[in-house]
């Protein structure tokens, strides 16, 4: 059984400064965030959900809600064992929450789990994709059910926009393996980083990772002399991302990522949608929810900010001249 993390102000480490003098009301409201892959405390992945954790209470602060006072917050994670998910929630549902939050790239697969349990119990998809095809929701714009949310999906054209920047930055990175699960290579978005791949004169490679192993997606990347690399937007490639931005370094290949957390630790160019900004947003679902508001009534909502975030030391390291006219285009360029 995986141990629950209850965050608290002092284990967050957050001054009682900064939440709100006066509670928003008497009833403790309890709060579930649950993730398929990563821990908040003591991660080995350098506390992997700390900084969307702290996004989702700051939204939640700045609506009233007060930790240990009218807000009891709880976070679970299968630690990548997805086989564990409906076990997970069963536990969490006999805690009574009030909102589940699901969190992750593999926020359908904890939404599933926990649709598969009850049809009662509100819950809200902080990063979801394409929860419709999946059965989550009846349309983006009418859920109908017990679940909405928001979707981190960016569609084909999007993700090969990542491959063009990846050649601005490196125009010789000619040959570039594309480091995803088989299911990410089979994917609409996939499809179209190949299909961009070819009107670009590149070689595009599938490096399959699996959920718990990349050492033979690492040992062909190296095999294959590869010049580039794409990181597929995944859970594990999250959780997992001091780990890819360090072979990157190490094996002095460059690489484009799919939102900032990975430059954060190294990564050489990331863009896609601002993942906190998500995370901020969810808490104003839950509090419509908690408020009144039926998740059948609230809309599966989009990314409505994009991160361009450009690692300027990684670029040094890597002997790339970033051109201008991108760095002027980024939103951070971290020294």
């Amino acid at each position: 059984m995986k141990r629950r993390v209850v965050i608290t102000l002092i284990g967050c480490g957050i001054a009682s400064a900064l939440w709100p003098q006066r509670a928003r009301a008497d009833k403790v409201y309890r709060v579930a965030f649950v993730v398929p892959t990563g821990q908040f405390v003591d991660a080995k992945e350098g506390d992997a959900w700390r900084g969307l954790v702290l996004a989702f209470l700051q939204g939640m602060q700045e609506l009233g809600y007060v930790d240990n006072k009218n807000l009891k917050f709880e976070f679970y994670s299968a630690e990548g064992k997805f086989g564990q998910l409906d076990e997970i929630a069963s536990r969490v549902l006999g805690t009574s929450p009030d909102v589940i939050l699901a969190g992750g790239g593999g926020a359908n697969e904890v939404a599933h789990a926990f649709q598969r349990a009850t049809r009662t119990v509100p819950i809200v998809m902080a990063n979801s994709s394409d929860p419709a095809a999946q059965g989550l929701v009846a349309s983006l714009a009418r859920p109908g059910g017990n679940i909405t949310g928001f979707s981190g999906n960016t569609g084909p054209d999007f993700e090969a926009k990542r491959l063009q920047l990846l050649m601005e930055v490196a125009p010789n990175a000619t040959k570039v393996a594309y480091l995803g699960l088989k299911l990410d290579w089979e994917s609409p978005a996939a499809i179209g980083v190949r299909g961009a791949a070819e009107k670009l004169g590149i070689d595009l490679l599938h490096a399959e990772h699996t959920p718990t192993s990349y050492d033979e997606a690492f040992a062909l990347i190296v095999r294959e002399q590869v010049r580039g690399l794409f990181i597929a937007r995944n859970p594990w490639n999250f959780s997992n991302r001091r780990a890819i931005t360090g072979f990157a370094a190490d094996r002095q290949i460059p690489a484009v990522y799919p939102t900032r957390e990975f430059a954060e630790v190294g990564g050489l160019i990331c863009y896609g949608p601002s993942l906190s900004d998500l995370y901020r947003r969810a808490a104003g679902h839950v509090d419509k929810i908690l408020k009144g508001v039926k998740p059948a009534e609230l809309p599966v909502e989009q990314p409505t900010k994009f991160d361009l975030v450009i690692n300027s030391k990684t670029a040094k390291l890597l002997e790339l001249n970033v051109p201008p006219t991108l760095l002027a285009l980024a939103d951070d360029v971290m020294e």
